[in-house]
């Protein structure tokens, strides 16, 4: 529905300042660069009309062999009636006479009532992580809680089938499938567990790790609460182990931790799917940061995914590596400076074989950690070589 778009273009869901139409790259060479690098077969998902999907078939050969399916948005009555197939109906007609798999994923219909109701937004207000609390902000504002769009389940049905496909009923016609949303309280459940990031199994051999303040020491409990609330429930587990495999807790190690989500961030993957060359070298305390780094994204030495250089100037950064491009996420030179300065003051003062010396570096490393921003304490830049 026309009439959708300037709400949805008044939107915001972050800060955009730095967002431009006109600095986009290239969407086919995008596309060719991303198949190119990628190994298996992956899924082609259109949430608007079919046309990038029909330039990309005409214009990049390795698109017909790189991808498994089309994954497509459409009307809950069918593929004809919505506005994802009026905007560019040659496009989508050219696509449906490929021999190419295509998934039609529809809408909830206004039977089933909507995706997201009073029980949903309630229970996504108690998931700690950026979000679920834009989400759960969004629901809060009055002009998107007065406009009934907001509530309808649209294209959050794609996510749901792509991980939950057993809550749809499957039509099948040739390469062409349409599921059509039926189990609507397990689509909820599968909505919170998607934004909730518990589609796979995070950890390995506990279920769990507590997030009540009272199962830790005394000095860190108080901030428990207030660091998951900043940096978010995944920042903090990472924290947590890093600082148990490294047997203290220390300042370059929890700025591993957060260089390793920020790098994972920017390109929103999981962990073990970076190549990472560290320059923080294997002499303490900037070393450290190589433990917060690995545990945070599982880019190990056992992995064959971290190598840490000790042939040139030590600095906290890393360059990583993901399909076939290189990026770089280093520490701010300032932030560098005054952590290596009052650690070295510590150090002259008290020595490394003082318990007071470990005892302010906890007490520091404590504030450092509820403090920095990760999105505010690093450079990211691509290296061009």
């Amino acid at each position: 529905n026309m009439e959708e778009i300037p709400f949805a273009i008044q939107t915001g869901w972050g800060n955009e300042d730095d967002i431009s139409a006109k600095d986009a790259a290239d969407n086919l060479e995008l596309i060719s660069s991303l198949l190119e690098a990628e190994r298996t077969k992956i899924s082609f998902v259109c949430l608007g009309s079919m046309r990038t999907a029909l330039k990309a078939l005409r214009n990049i050969p390795d698109f017909r062999t790189q991808i498994k399916d089309i994954v497509w948005s459409v009307n809950e009555s069918g593929y004809m009636n919505g506005f994802n197939y009026r905007i560019d109906r040659d496009a989508a007609d050219a696509i449906l006479k490929q021999e190419m798999p295509v998934r039609m994923v529809r809408n909830m219909s206004p039977g089933q009532g909507d995706l997201w109701n009073d029980r949903l937004i309630r229970d996504l207000a108690g998931i700690k992580n950026p979000y679920a609390s834009i989400v759960t902000s969004f629901f809060g504002n009055e002009a998107a809680g007065s406009h009934r769009f907001s509530f309808y389940g649209t294209d959050e049905m794609v996510a749901v089938f792509i991980h939950y496909p057993s809550l749809f009923m499957n039509r099948v016609t040739g390469s062409i499938s349409e599921s059509i949303p039926a189990d609507i309280e397990g689509i909820r459940e599968g909505t919170l567990k998607i934004i909730s990031m518990k589609t796979i199994e995070e950890n390995q051999v506990i279920k769990e790790l507590p997030l009540d303040p009272e199962f830790y020491f005394d000095d860190l409990s108080p901030v428990v609460n207030e660091i998951i609330d900043r940096h978010g429930v995944e920042e903090w587990k990472s924290g947590i182990f890093a600082s148990e495999m490294h047997r203290h807790l220390g300042i370059f190690e929890i700025i591993g931790v957060k260089m390793g989500i920020r790098a994972r961030e920017y390109f929103n993957t999981g962990v073990d799917e970076f190549r990472a060359v560290s320059y923080a070298g294997s002499i303490q305390p900037m070393s450290c940061m190589n433990d917060g780094f690995l545990v945070s994204t599982g880019s190990t030495p056992g992995h064959g995914l971290l190598t840490v250089r000790n042939d040139t100037v030590l600095i906290p950064m890393v360059d990583f590596t993901y399909l076939g491009r290189e990026y770089r996420i280093k520490l701010k030179s300032e932030i560098t400076t005054k952590i290596s300065s009052e650690l070295k003051e510590i150090n002259f003062i008290y020595g490394l074989d003082s318990n007071i010396y470990w005892e302010l570096v906890r007490k520091n490393t404590i504030k450092y950690w509820r403090d920095m921003d990760r999105h505010e304490i690093f450079e990211i830049g691509e290296l061009k070589r």
